[in-house]
């Protein structure tokens, strides 16, 4: 018996159980495709629960809840992006990429997705009616774990978080109810959605308003390990002139000497700086034209662009593989910072860090919608993030302590407030807590307790994984 006094089925018997009401693939370990089920864009993280279930509909996540209700089993959603952060060995895993299903209504400019769809697929549908989401950086993040978590874009200084634009949920909740979640109904809810992240239920789609934009001066320019210290230096005080309408970032990549980089960059240590200018092309040149002075420029990738191309912006990576990551908010920046970071990650210290990212906030980020929302860390000036080399060798033994040692670097500037969805797997003692206030935290309690009295969806620290 579990501590609810439920009687617990075995794998085989909880899957038995589960086939007999859902329509999607239900699989146990040692079932064809089980692995391939779990796999998400962290190669490092491997799932093994007890029974996967790859749902079809709402119908088929509410089948899910009924069963773990009847039998005391968590559950945990695993959606299409970058996936759990943590391993998990028990209970009911639900993966979400069969519901594929994006439409856009270009008169009402709302897209509804389901939750199997990534940003790419929205950026693209929206496209042919001359409207963008405000989504995130990378078009292979999963459309629901970005927005729960709240989301930061290339353009969101100009139009905000991710999640700000989201009009409308449906989510199967701990109690086994399909519901609606939005500003008339389950407000409450729907509140908690927009930057709670976890421990609600199972989204099962979301309708997301959309933007009037066909094109906007975008893209990034490379430097050589020279001009690192110079450039970054002029982009921390440029950033402090900055109009809402343009949004940057600077991110100082070690680049390997392998084939699919171009050959300028190939094994060098270069700085790319990227930049989202939603206006005049002309006026978008002049405000970058400071940075494009402060140094040789190795490629120049800056220019008018479809609104469909703006994950070209960041060009993050697509394909899976093992990653380790960490990231806080950063109050104001100074030149003691620049000393501070550059002394820490610049282009001659010997760390094993592939990219190390500032991304100038501020804007409409600080704004909340008008009826609230639980994004937390909206005051942050910038965030900073930073990858360690691909190499799972080194994740449990020698990059802890440089992710120590950088993040001991620039405490100073730490804002008191993180962002979940840079700390998501809250790796960093006192993370959970410092990305909500406590008053945020409390009502997110309050909501989770209400939808999930029975705490079939944990989450948080210190949960069994």
């Amino acid at each position: 018996m579990d501590r609810e006094g439920k009687i617990v089925p075995n794998a085989t018997e909880l899957a038995a159980e589960l086939r007999r009401t859902v329509a999607g693939p239900v699989l146990t370990d040692g079932d064809e495709g089980f692995t391939a089920e779990l796999a998400g864009f962290k190669t490092n993280v491997v799932h093994r629960p007890e029974v996967v279930v790859a749902i079809t509909s709402a119908a088929d996540a509410a089948a899910v809840v009924a069963t773990a209700n009847e039998t005391g089993t968590p559950v945990r959603v695993l959606a299409t992006g970058h996936g759990l952060p943590k391993p998990v060995t028990e209970g009911i895993v639900i993966t979400t990429s069969r519901l594929k299903g994006v439409s856009i209504d270009p008169a009402t400019k709302i897209a509804h997705i389901e939750a199997g769809c990534r940003w790419g697929e929205v950026i693209a549908a929206a496209a042919e009616h001359g409207l963008a989401p405000i989504a995130g950086a990378s078009a292979s993040v999963g459309c629901i774990g970005l927005l729960l978590g709240g989301g930061y874009g290339p353009m969101a200084r100009t139009f905000g978080i991710a999640s700000d634009w989201a009009r409308r949920f449906e989510l199967v909740t701990g109690a086994g109810e399909v519901v609606t979640a939005s500003t008339t109904e389950h407000p409450d809810l729907f509140w908690a959605l927009r930057g709670g992240k976890g421990g609600f239920g199972v989204v099962t789609s979301v309708d997301v308003e959309l933007v009037e934009l066909s094109t906007l001066y975008g893209g990034s320019v490379f430097f050589d390990a020279p001009e690192i210290d110079t450039v970054v230096r002029t982009w921390i005080d440029w950033t402090t002139t900055l109009p809402e309408a343009a949004t940057t970032s600077a991110v100082i990549l070690r680049l390997p000497p392998l084939p699919f980089i171009p050959e300028p960059l190939r094994g060098k240590t270069v700085l790319n700086v990227r930049f989202a200018y939603v206006g005049d092309a002309a006026e978008g040149e002049q405000l970058f034209a400071p940075i494009r002075a402060a140094g040789a420029v190795l490629i120049d990738a800056l220019g008018e662009i479809p609104a469909a191309n703006i994950a070209s912006i960041h060009n993050d990576p697509t394909d899976p593989g093992p990653s380790f990551d960490r990231g806080v908010l950063l109050d104001e920046l100074d030149g003691d910072f620049a000393d501070a970071f550059l002394g820490a990650v610049g282009p001659d210290q010997q760390v094993p860090l592939i990219a190390v990212e500032l991304r100038h906030l501020g804007g409409a980020v600080r704004r909340d919608v008008p009826e609230g929302s639980a994004v937390g860390g909206r005051g942050g000036a910038y965030s900073f993030f930073f990858v360690g080399v691909p190499d799972p060798s080194l994740f449990e033994t020698v990059l802890p302590g440089v992710a120590e040692h950088v993040l001991a670097s620039v405490q100073k500037w730490t804002s008191a407030e993180n962002t979940v969805n840079l700390a998501d797997g809250f790796a960093i003692p006192g993370s959970y807590e410092a990305c909500w206030s406590p008053e945020t935290l409390a009502r997110l309690d309050a909501v989770r307790s209400t939808y999930d009295p029975a705490q079939r969806f944990p989450y948080g620290p210190g949960v069994k994984s």
